[in-house]
């Protein structure tokens, strides 16, 4: 257990509003596509919010993957995972009939909410029709575990099995945790990332009521406005981001496409207040540094950071703040050779549980093409971001070092350092 094992990214599954598949969300990502849109629902008429990042569905897609026994004992943030989780394991090139893989192959899933749609339907139909009429398969629809438990026995995957509930560090965190996993010899192989679905009247009015949702009326692809002076909040989304881990060596010798290599992992708690972040970035700060110590590396090495960037006052202040503490000088718009931010919630929205594993695929994706994602809609910066976020169009430049955050209610902050292998 003394020695270190390398880790690599060897498949990746995207179901996002920009696309159902990798290849569609990464070319819309890259080209500075919104995938929002107008929920036009004849229950939340009378809400403010109207904007959302919702998954297109592909019937024929969800018929071929997932099993129809299936569908109706399963909520929509699970098939999300199937369907991220099919293109993820098949892009990794696994080996279903090998038993020894299976043995040492482990799933962790990290979700922020999970079932909430079908808690809610359940409760009306209780309220409807009485006792007898709510589901047996209510639970097991619900929680969050599920997930990882549908795509281990999907693929027979006979490893560790753990969720992550970290609200919107959670696959960020689930990422890190399998990332040790694999570095530290309990397993060869993990099946990680993110899923969440909660686009519903329930979800939408206890988050605006929050105040914190997007109020934009305008055209809906302008909506999420990271950085920006006039954005009005986040825009809730849904998706799911899967990633293949694994041991270099392993992935090495049957000659399987990398990514990019996971090399430091940072996690910390705010510990100050249940939704707001430390006004000073504690939190924050201390899980950058913990990462770039983890990976070894200086701050100076790091090329890109792929933000939290959820379009809220807060938080794009907060974050601005942290990196420059940790960067300084490095992040600064005279520096030639600065450390360049982007947020692709400004094209996504935030898919809260599922924002991680998607944007450490970004990332991923991002290093492996050595072109990086922009900020769209950022027309008019807060003068208090002050700091390069590839605004409007992506970037191509040459990185080794990349880094991903996540920062949740309650204060949990996740950061994931990449490099190009």
């Amino acid at each position: 257990m003394s020695h270190k094992r390398r880790v690599v990214i060897t498949g990746i599954g995207l179901v996002t509003p920009l696309g159902n598949n990798t290849l569609d969300t990464w070319n819309n990502l890259i080209e500075g596509h919104s995938g929002l849109s107008i929920f036009d629902h004849h229950t939340i008429t009378n809400y403010p919010y109207k904007v959302f990042g919702r998954v297109t569905d592909d019937q024929e897609l969800i018929d071929k993957i997932i099993p129809s026994n299936k569908k109706r004992k399963t909520d929509r943030f699970i098939h999300l995972a199937m369907l991220a989780a099919d293109q993820a394991i098949r892009d990794s090139g696994f080996d279903q009939n090998n038993p020894k893989i299976r043995d040492r192959f482990g799933t962790c899933i990290g979700v922020g909410i999970g079932g909430v749609s079908s808690i809610n339907q359940a409760s009306v139909e209780l309220e409807k029709s009485g006792v007898k009429r709510v589901s047996p398969f209510l639970i097991p629809k619900a929680i969050i575990n599920q997930a990882g438990a549908q795509l281990s026995m999907m693929w027979n995957l006979q490893g560790p099995m753990s969720s992550i509930v970290n609200a919107c560090s959670s696959s960020g965190d689930a990422v890190g945790f399998s990332f040790r996993m694999i570095r530290d010899g309990y397993v060869d192989q993990m099946l990680t990332g993110g899923s969440e679905s909660c686009i519903i009247p329930l979800a939408i009015g206890a988050f605006g009521n929050m105040r914190s949702l997007s109020s934009w009326n305008g055209d809906p692809k302008g909506a999420c406005r990271p950085f920006d002076r006039d954005r009005s909040g986040f825009v809730m989304s849904e998706g799911a981001g899967l990633l293949v881990l694994e041991r270099m060596d392993f992935a090495k010798d049957r000659g399987a496409n990398i990514y990019a290599e996971l090399v430091g992992y940072g996690s910390t708690s705010d510990a100050y207040h249940i939704t707001a972040m430390h006004p000073e970035g504690r939190g924050a700060v201390k899980s950058i540094r913990n990462a770039l110590y983890d990976a070894k590396i200086d701050c100076s090495r790091v090329g890109y950071i792929n933000a939290h960037g959820t379009s809220t006052v807060m938080n794009d202040l907060i974050e601005t703040l942290a990196i420059k503490k940790v960067f300084g000088k490095n992040v600064e718009k005279n520096n030639p050779k600065r450390s360049v931010i982007s947020s692709t919630k400004s094209m996504t929205g935030h898919m809260l549980g599922a924002a991680g594993g998607t944007e450490i695929s970004f990332t991923a994706l991002a290093l492996k093409n050595q072109i990086f994602p922009p900020t769209i809609n950022l027309e008019n910066p807060d003068p208090q971001c002050d700091l390069d976020y590839i605004p409007h169009n992506s970037r191509e430049f040459s990185c080794n070092y990349a880094i991903s955050n996540s920062f949740g209610f309650g204060g949990g902050n996740s950061v994931l350092v990449l490099k190009k292998v």
